[in-house]
């Protein structure tokens, strides 16, 4: 149950972290993946999808260390999620041309090593 909420901990603040970037800088954060917000719309699309988004999840993340009745659905929603986005990522690389995507190739491995945190963890509960 340690090494489950440590996985925890660490999604938390990289969720935090992100989120609030994106929230706050949403047009450098979208620049890191080539993206450019063309208008207001699109800033306020990033801030609430990528910025608000994560902030949410934190929030349930934290929610789940406080309540260890959640804790086994939140590391399943984190493998679940974290898995679809991978899929998702792999096939755009796929469709897109991805040996020259740094960015997509190193989010890549980070919801590809996320996911498999959480599935470990899951695991050993």
């Amino acid at each position: 149950m340690l090494f489950a909420r440590i996985v925890l901990l660490i999604q938390i603040a990289a969720l935090v972290v992100l989120g609030l970037a994106y929230f706050i800088r949403p047009e450098e954060m979208a620049s890191f993946s080539g993206a450019l917000l063309m208008g207001n719309a699109a800033v306020t699309e990033v801030r609430a999808y990528y910025g608000g988004l994560q902030l949410g999840l934190a929030a349930y993340l934290a929610m789940a260390l406080m309540r260890l009745d959640l804790l086994r659905p939140a590391l399943l929603l984190l493998v679940l999620l974290y898995s679809v986005l991978a899929l998702a990522r792999a096939a755009g690389l796929w469709l897109d041309g991805g040996t020259q995507q740094t960015f997509n190739l190193y989010a890549l491995l980070l919801e590809v090593v996320s996911a498999g945190l959480a599935w470990w963890a899951l695991r050993g509960l």
